[in-house]
């Protein structure tokens, strides 16, 4: 087996300690909120009465509000939260909203070839109307349509870049290591492909809390810290049931996501894998220039335990990916979110990549669950007579396609027929992840061989290969 180049470039430990520590173990997005942006919202008491409920307060579901409200001026919309609005992934996310619905033009190639072209479209006309909405409602999530830089950091990983850019995709441009290094100084960069328009940055907690703030303005109700325990469909309806009160609605939108599913069909297609994060201090002007990345473009690179990395509107670098975790069980635990091995890899792994940047500082270190599904992106369906509509799956690429989402569902609930609607991906269910003890047995083999492909050239051994023609996956 060879080595990476996070193994062969290593800083000295003593680079690493002092990065970490005064880290503090928050997330910095939800920190950065102004208070005007976080409301102490009131809890669910009573029986309240809606034609449309939504489960949840991260982006699908307030997407879903907003979209419902656009549709259907006069309705009356009830969104219920078991936390905070935006406190899970739609807060705690790398701020990467991509065009793709598919987790990439290869994995949508290799599920759904004949819808690929409509897929594209659509992603691409979802991004743009994301984008058009700060303007549209007034709100600021600070985005940025950067598109995304995939740098080859392994020289197996050059070809792969090659045959991309050879698809001809428009806006998909070729960087040789000159180029690559010219648009961002890293030594491990050895050639890179732009995607210039499918991808913008956002800062994720202020799109959830802006999200809020414009469907209140346009008369949603928001209920937080109210844990819905039931779902009652014995009448012409849905009741979602909490400890202290009601909300009976015509129909009802689920979109909690990576926590247990309120329909009992839907527990086992997704697990919850840990995902981690660092987020730097402030860069300097001098250390700016040092790495130069005057694009801004968000960058993710080719491995299978992939990193992500972005630069937030103060100048901070956020870096994070790479392990994947998964806990027996399907449990979302908060004692999951503190793994300080982990950090330490990612303060290496940063070093590595800008040697440069030696002596900056982390302030910040978070943790949170992606709801991953076998397809590697989210599935759709209805329940109950067609009183309730669901969505989850997202597997880490959910914040442009979570709008996407809210469409599908409100059109699934209003039986309409279109080309949303009749997408295979939207028709047909993943297979699901096996009970357990299977499911911690299959996804850590999984890991297992992704991590020994990144060090055997990106060669996949036959139980990957397998995996891919059975199209089950698990990813970073």
């Amino acid at each position: 087996m060879g080595t990476t180049v996070f193994e062969r470039r290593q800083p000295a430990a003593s680079v690493i300690d002092q990065s970490l520590a005064t880290t503090a173990h928050s997330v910095f997005w939800i920190d950065d909120l102004p208070a005007a942006l976080r409301p102490d919202r009131p809890s669910l008491v009573g029986a309240h009465r809606a034609d449309l409920v939504v489960i949840g307060a991260g982006y699908t579901p307030l997407w879903t509000a907003l979209l419902e409200k656009q549709r259907n001026p006069d309705a009356k919309v009830v969104v219920v939260e078991a936390q905070r609005v935006g406190w899970a992934a739609s807060g705690r996310n790398g701020g990467f909203c991509e065009a793709s619905l598919t987790h990439g033009h290869e994995n949508g190639m290799a599920r759904w070839p004949k819808e690929m072209d409509l897929l594209t479209r659509l992603g691409q006309q979802n991004l743009d109307e994301i984008q058009a909405s700060e303007a549209e409602f007034g709100m600021d999530f600070q985005f940025e349509r950067t598109g995304q830089l995939a740098p080859a950091v392994e020289e197996h990983q050059v070809e792969w870049l090659k045959e991309w850019a050879a698809e001809g995709e428009e806006g998909v441009v070729y960087l040789d290591q000159d180029a690559v290094q010219a648009s961002v100084h890293s030594p491990t960069y050895l050639a890179g492909v732009w995607e210039k328009d499918a991808c913008g940055m956002v800062h994720p907690a202020r799109l959830a809390a802006e999200l809020a703030r414009v469907i209140e303005e346009q008369g949603v109700e928001i209920f937080e810290r109210s844990h819905v325990t039931g779902l009652d469909t014995s009448g012409t309806g849905v009741i979602v049931q909490t400890d202290a009160g009601t909300v009976a609605a015509d129909r009802a939108v689920l979109a909690t996501n990576v926590f247990p599913s309120l329909i009992k069909r839907n527990r086992l297609m997704t697990v919850p894998v840990y995902d981690y994060v660092l987020m730097t201090e402030p860069l300097t002007d001098e250390q700016l220039a040092s790495i130069g990345w005057a694009d801004r473009q968000g960058i993710g690179d080719m491995a299978n335990q992939f990193h992500y990395y972005r630069i937030t509107k103060d100048n901070r670098i956020l870096f994070g990916g790479y392990d994947a975790i998964y806990h027996y069980g399907r449990k979302v635990k908060s004692e999951y979110e503190n793994r300080p091995e982990t950090w330490r890899k990612l303060a290496s792994h940063f070093f590595t990549t800008f040697p440069q940047l030696e002596g900056l500082k982390f302030t910040h270190q978070w943790a949170g669950a992606i709801d991953s599904s076998t397809q590697f992106t989210a599935f759709f369906g209805t329940a109950r007579d067609n009183r309730i509509a669901y969505t989850a799956g997202f597997t880490g690429l959910g914040v442009g396609s979570t709008r996407f989402a809210g469409n599908v569902m409100l059109d699934l609930l209003d039986g309409v027929e279109n080309e949303r609607t009749t997408l295979e991906m939207v028709r047909k269910r993943p297979i699901p992840f096996p009970p357990e003890p299977a499911a911690a047995a299959a996804v850590n083999v999984v890991r297992w061989s992704l991590d020994r492909a990144d060090h055997n050239e990106g060669k996949r051994n036959v139980l990957l290969r397998t995996l891919d023609a059975l199209g089950l996956g698990f990813d970073s």
